[in-house]
């Protein structure tokens, strides 16, 4: 905007407001045409130019009216109201008022797109031609307030566009004066600096130079007067003068002695090595060497009270907010209790970090002592030290050597005092665990600084320990409840080369050589194998604080444990579903039978191609990768072994406890397993075994000392006190969500192996880490570890049996086969040729099962001892279907047992060509029964004898319907007798 225009601008709107708005206020009687100030806005308008084209508002008060402004008379009001609305002061207000973003952009839309054209437009023009023919004021003071707000609007536009124009304008200012500034740092700044860097330097040796002289002179001269004073006051003690030359040195020589001691407390937080070795000169040359190292242990002692109060007292206060003192007469130990969770862990920090510092300065001590002893006796080779001499060094070094122990003891306590002083139980794990590795470090310490074992700190974070576990472990195991109970069972997509040292969790495992260092000295171990081998005082004994790792190496590291989509690759997924009998892509290793590992040979007789597909028949895989089987509970039960392991790692004290909280979580795990897919009291009752002993009684066990059976209202009161349940957790309850009624879906056949197999997965963890847990049990614990492994973790796979076994009793209508069995004549008299029809029934039950075997493997997997059993199950019920339903024949020949013996064989036959399950289960059981039709008396009273695997009932269909028709009904009775007498246990 020009001067000119802004001249006029301001010149318009003083104008305005001084004498034209009142004209159009409300109180304003309406002007006639022929006013004197109608004609005046005609002709001034073209003056008003406000020049923030493309603006609307703005375009139309700077273009000029129309030549002849007498044509449109009636024009004339709205025109003079729309031209003073806006006076300076009306703009001012509406840019103060708060800014709506929103509503302004709103504003700015709402101006016509005609009044961004170019300037030849005539604004004036075009609104009074909008202007309706009969007026109305309340209406055109409306359209000026609407104009008003776009001219502010606008007006708001022009001050942004002003401000950046600015904001450029200083940027290359900036940008100017940073290079100028820059010419100026190189060209003068730094080699004038430099020099007189170099000159204060010079200047501060010269001072020292000058200062060691002085000190050299006044020794000289404390001396001989220490012999003159000595002297006279033997000598001329009569003389009054005397005596007082007397007592005044005495007073100096105190006095330099306190300021002797001053200098020695210095060392004790910041040890110098020359600021040192001027003071025990000193010392030497007044004769005390031995007081001085008396003063010296005893300010190490007051050094460690000073220094843990102030690092205490500043949390305090800073955490306190006030000004108060009352924390400034608190004792140390009662002061460490009104440290904050929050402030816990940098308090710790920095105390340990001030009492390394006093710790090192107390080492570096007597590396002076060692040195400087060292150096008197390869000076002074020849045996002419005085005894004096030797006795002060004698004192020295074991008073130095006694003062290691009191230290660290006085270092233990006040660090004792802290630990006590907040109850951790609420820590977060990584807060508690941070605080064990800072313990374990100074532990380390420790033991480098004196030999200690630390048993005051063990004792004391053993304590907050254990009872943060307590509460740690119950909150876990609750919280494993929980997972359990909202787990659906469904497949957590790992990567086949999946391993539990692939999790954060178990970092540790890899990282350390000795299960007793801590973690961040893990860390610093692994980056840097050259320091490995040297003590913590020789890494920072110039520099640096080894309470400071923890900070420096706590970094956040990336896991990469889970498959994409649950497939590793877009060419795994392809051939997720090709065919089975396809092998083109086995790698030829897998096509042979045998190779042997330490020659890599292959002997000459290899597998035929028959062979494999049989064998990719019964291994329903999901991939070829065969990817673990876990859960996201399974996952989250292996990181929290992890922690626990972490925790046993850092504080070998409380490791049976870690041990035997992580054996609580393995048998919950197994429980909640057990109890959602393995109890069913019709199947376990079948006799055959289902359950071995050991897995009973292990279940058993996990109930009694772990279930909290009160909780759901089963034998109230019969499971101990109150105290004794809170370590125990209600059984979990199997989600809603997983439906295992139905029979499309195999009655839950993928969720049932998800759950057992992930089960197994974990038994197979556990296994893994049986070496390292060993390792950190102690000796008297070790038995506790062994009976958990050979009891409970080795019976994880033999859930396969009672799990499987309820899909296979469901799978297969078995019950059908035995009416379809019920209806077949037994009593012919011609041998057949040609099967039952039962068997050709029987036969599709097991090709629809094997079918929907595979359509479930296209979701989950079904690993190849997972098919066996289910095959072994399916088989073993089928084989005794059999055997019941020939146990209630009624009426049977010679050839109506052969022709059992036919359809069995029948049944053999196809079975081979849908499994390869070798040995088929319970042939004999079945082959066995048929064939004692065949016997005598005699042999049929040896074969009840040693043959109990079948029921009463089955034994008396033998002696009833096959030697019925052969013997006498005496023979009989005592036949059945003998089945009767028999005590049969079940299998």
């Amino acid at each position: 905007m020009t001067a000119v225009r802004r001249n006029k601008l301001q010149s318009s709107t003083k104008l305005g407001d001084r004498f034209l708005l009142p004209l159009f206020s409300h109180s304003t009687p309406p002007l006639s045409l022929s006013s004197p100030l109608v004609l005046y806005l005609i002709f001034i308008l073209p003056s008003l130019h406000f020049v923030l084209h493309p603006c609307p508002i703005l375009k139309l008060l700077c273009t000029s009216c129309s030549p002849n402004p007498i044509s449109s008379p009636l024009l004339f009001i709205p025109l003079a109201s729309f031209l003073f609305f806006s006076p300076c002061e009306e703009l001012r207000e509406l840019r103060e008022q708060p800014i709506d973003p929103q509503a302004e952009q709103e504003i700015i839309d709402s101006i016509e797109e005609i009044y961004f054209s170019n300037d030849s437009f005539d604004m004036v023009q075009h609104e009074l031609e909008k202007l309706p023919p009969e007026l109305n004021l309340q209406e055109l003071e409306e359209y000026r307030d609407k104009l008003k707000r776009q001219q502010a609007a606008v007006s708001e536009l022009e001050r942004v566009t002003a401000l950046q124009t600015n904001l450029q304008l200083a940027a290359v200012i900036c940008t100017n004066a940073r290079r100028q500034l820059s010419v100026s740092k190189e060209g003068f700044t730094e080699a004038s600096l430099g020099l007189l860097a170099n000159q204060r330097r010079r200047q501060l040796l010269t001072g020292l130079l000058k200062s060691l002289r002085t000190i050299k002179t006044l020794v000289k001269f404390v001396n001989l007067l220490y012999f003159l004073h000595t002297l006279t006051a033997l000598t001329f003690k009569h003389y009054s003068c005397i005596s007082e030359l007397n007592s005044k040195l005495q007073d100096t020589l105190e006095q330099i002695e306190e300021q002797l001691d001053v200098a020695l407390s210095k060392t004790c937080k910041h040890f110098d090595v020359s600021h040192y070795t001027k003071v025990q000169l000193a010392y030497t040359l007044l004769g005390k060497t031995q007081t001085a190292m008396d003063q010296l242990h005893m300010h190490f002692t007051q050094a460690i009270h000073n220094t843990v109060f102030q690092v205490v007292l500043g949390y305090v206060e800073l955490c306190a907010g006030n000004a108060d003192t009352k924390f400034q007469k608190m004792q140390y130990k009662d002061l460490c209790t009104h440290i904050t969770l929050d402030s816990y862990i940098p308090c710790l920090t920095d105390l340990c970090k001030a009492l390394w510092e006093v710790m090192l300065s107390y080492h570096r001590t007597m590396q002076w002592h060692e040195l400087s002893q060292q150096i008197k006796l390869d000076m002074n080779s020849s045996p002419t030290e005085s005894d004096e001499s030797v006795v002060d060094r004698s004192y020295v070094k074991k008073k130095l050597e006694h003062g290691l122990t009191r230290i660290w003891q006085d270092v233990q306590l006040k660090v004792k005092a802290y630990i006590l002083g907040t109850d951790m139980s609420n820590f977060k794990y990584d807060d508690f665990i941070v605080v064990l590795d800072v313990i374990s470090r100074l532990m380390q310490v420790g033991e480098e600084f004196c030999g200690s074992k630390s048993e005051v700190l063990q004792e004391s974070i053993k304590r907050q320990s254990v009872n943060y576990f307590k509460n740690y472990h119950r909150a876990r195991l609750e919280e494993l409840r929980m997972f359990l109970e909202n787990e659906t069972w469904e497949l957590c997509p790992v990567k086949s080369n999946f391993n539990i040292a692939q999790l954060h969790e178990f970092k540790f495992m890899g990282q350390c050589r000795s299960p007793s260092v801590s973690p961040s000295r893990q860390a610093v171990s692994s980056t840097s194998p050259a320091q490995e081998e040297q003590s913590l005082f020789q890494q920072y004994l110039q520099e640096g604080n080894p309470f400071e790792m923890h900070a420096e190496n706590k970094e956040e590291e990336t896991e990469d444990v889970l498959a994409s989509n649950g497939y590793e690759s877009d060419e795994l997924e392809k051939s997720v579903y090709q065919d089975y009998d396809s092998d083109s892509d086995v790698p030829e290793e897998l096509k042979q039978d045998y190779v042997d590992e330490q020659t890599g040979d292959v002997p000459l007789k290899s597998v035929s191609r028959e062979t494999i597909r049989s064998k990719k028949k019964s291994d329903y895989n999901l991939n070829k990768t065969n990817a673990p089987i876990l859960t996201n509970t399974t996952l989250n039960v292996i990181r929290l072994v992890g922690k626990y392991m972490q925790m046993m790692n850092i504080l070998k004290p409380i490791a049976f406890d870690v041990i035997h909280c992580v054996s609580q979580l393995f048998d919950y795990y197994l429980y909640a397993v057990y109890t959602f897919f393995g109890r069913n009291d019709m199947y376990e009752s079948s006799g055959l075994g289902l359950i071995s002993s050991r897995l009973r009684t292990t279940l058993n066990r996990i109930q009694e000392s772990l279930i909290d059976m009160e909780a759901v209202g089963e034998n109230a009161g019969v499971h101990g006190t109150a105290e004794d349940r809170k370590e125990k957790v209600p059984s979990p309850h199997l989600s809603q969500l997983v439906v295992l009624t139905n029979s499309g879906t195999l009655y839950g056949l993928a969720q049932r192996v998800v759950a057992t197999e992930s089960l197994v997965f974990l038994a197979e963890q556990f296994e893994s880490l049986q070496s390292h847990l060993d390792t950190m049990m102690p000796a008297a614990k070790k038995p506790f570890l062994q009976q958990f492994y050979s009891q409970t973790v080795s019976t994880a796979s033999e859930l396969r049996k009672p799990i499987y076994w309820i899909v296979a009793a469901k799978a297969i209508d078995y019950e059908q086969m035995l009416l379809m069995m019920a209806g077949v004549k037994w009593d012919i008299r011609d041998i057949m040729s040609q099967h039952n029809v039962y068997v050709d029934v029987l036969l599709k039950e097991f090709e629809q099962f094997n079918k929907r075997l595979g359509d479930v493997s296209r979701h989950v997997r079904i690993p190849l001892p997972v098919s066996n059993v289910l095959w072994e199950h399916c088989i073993r019920l089928a084989n005794r279907t059999l055997v019941e339903g020939y146990a209630n024949v009624k009426k049977c020949s010679n050839e109506g047992r052969a022709l059992m013996q036919l359809d069995f064989q029948q049944f053999l036959m196809k079975l081979e060509k849908l499994t390869d399950l070798r040995p088929i289960p319970d042939k004999e059981f079945v082959e066995t029964y048929i064939k004692a039709y065949y016997l005598t008396e005699n042999d049929m009273e040896q074969f009840i004898k040693n043959h109990r695997e079948y029921s009463m009932k089955q034994l008396a269909n033998l002696v009833n319907v096959c030697l019925g028709s052969h013997i006498n009904k005496k023979a009989r009775q005592k036949l059945l007798a003998a089945i009767d007498d028999i005590d049969r246990p079940k299998r």
